[in-house]
């Protein structure tokens, strides 16, 4: 529950960076997501107060990142609308922020270890590093998809579109592990679907409405398709008029 709290801080920083404007629609949104988030997953965990504290951060710092990220991709004076090239800059320093943490956690147990420096057959190095470069590619499309998903819509929806995978493992959790879940947290489930169902909703309506605009602006910059349909305009009065002579 904490991780999707970083919703509420993409809201947040979306509003101060003018990526979104202020509308009952959108705060009801998060508000029914963030209200049933937390009724499903009530007493679903232990509280740990450090841990609490460590993710709600990094929940702050992640809506953050994905506010500006889509700042800087949806400026097109930048040229970094492709995925491609938004990964070319940022990963490079995404690298070198995590390394150190790896270096500190897992470097020594990793150094000593017998799959990567003192293996005793090559069919489990090949193995390790077949799993490696499967992760890389994995890894490599879920941050190209990520990317992708701002650059077309918002931050704000691919906080969105991870609470609907959060939702869903919990979901097949209950029918695969066993997990039981109270009415309460049912209740939970259904308001934070509803959210998720309206979030789509407004989405949809947005773009029809956009698209509706764009179509008389592509025609009146469209040298060919304005003099196209100012012939059609004018054709059809000449045959006005020719009616019109006729029956006088």
């Amino acid at each position: 529950m904490t991780k999707s709290s970083a919703i509420l801080f993409i809201l947040l920083f979306s509003l101060l960076f003018k990526l979104e404007e202020v509308r009952v629609a959108l705060l009801l949104v998060v508000l029914l997501i963030a209200g049933g988030l937390f009724m499903f997953t009530y007493k679903s965990a232990q509280f740990n107060a450090q841990g609490f504290m460590l993710v709600l951060c990094a929940s702050f710092l992640g809506g953050i990142r994905w506010t500006l990220t889509q700042l800087l991709m949806q400026k097109a004076e930048l040229g970094l609308q492709n995925p491609i090239d938004i990964m070319f800059h940022l990963q490079p320093l995404m690298f070198l922020g995590l390394f150190p943490l790896f270096v500190v956690f897992e470097g020594l147990p990793l150094s000593i270890s017998e799959k990567l420096f003192h293996f005793h057959e090559a069919g489990m190095l090949f193995s390790l590093v077949g799993k490696l470069f499967l992760g890389g590619i994995l890894a490599f499309g879920l941050g190209f998809s990520e990317f992708l998903l701002v650059s077309r819509t918002s931050s704000l929806t691919l906080s969105i579109a991870g609470i609907f995978k959060e939702i869903c493992i919990l979901f097949l959790a209950t029918h695969l592990l066993g997990d039981r879940l109270s009415l309460l947290n049912w209740l939970g489930f259904a308001v934070c679907l509803s959210g998720i169902s309206l979030h789509v909703l407004l989405k949809a309506m947005n773009s029809k409405g956009e698209k509706a605009l764009k179509l008389p602006e592509e025609a009146s910059s469209n040298p060919d398709l304005e003099l196209l349909l100012h012939h059609t305009e004018r054709g059809e009065e000449e045959e006005e008029d020719v009616e019109t002579t006729q029956q006088d």
